[in-house]
């Protein structure tokens, strides 16, 4: 009868280490019915798994994607300001700085800057958030 044990509890433990650890990709089914089983009990030890996994790399190519999409769009910026006769200036400056708001908040969470949550920056943010991606050698 001992030896049924020696056999059952390696095969427990590792059962339970395997329904901890993540995965990539869509579960099995007898994955998603064990979790529907114990679940409740598991959720806990799975989560603390999941938050000491250490963030996946960045691609160094996204990185350089977006600094360039950030460069083209600042020069569109300045080009905008400094032109008088443009046709909807104002129309056209907000949305361009608008779509830039979106790219730094981007570039700011790909550099670990805490960004700001609103759409739209003030003045003072915006050259806080430059700042901080220069900081870290962002450059566009």
């Amino acid at each position: 009868m001992g030896w049924v044990f020696l056999f059952l509890l390696p095969a427990m433990v590792f059962a339970m280490f395997a329904a901890l650890s993540p995965r990539v990709g869509p579960p099995p089914r007898w994955r998603v019915r064990l979790n529907g089983m114990l679940g409740a009990a598991v959720r806990p030890a799975r989560e603390a798994v999941e938050r000491r996994r250490p963030p996946a790399p960045i691609d160094p190519f996204d990185v350089l994607r977006l600094q360039t999409r950030l460069g083209v769009l600042a020069d569109q910026v300045r080009a905008l300001e400094a032109d008088a006769q443009v046709y909807a200036k104002a129309h056209r400056l907000a949305a361009t700085r608008a779509a830039y708001d979106d790219l730094l908040g981007e570039a700011c969470r790909m550099a670990g800057i805490q960004p700001v949550p609103e759409a739209r920056r003030s003045e003072g943010e915006r050259l806080r958030e430059e700042v901080e991606l220069a900081s870290r050698g962002w450059n566009w």
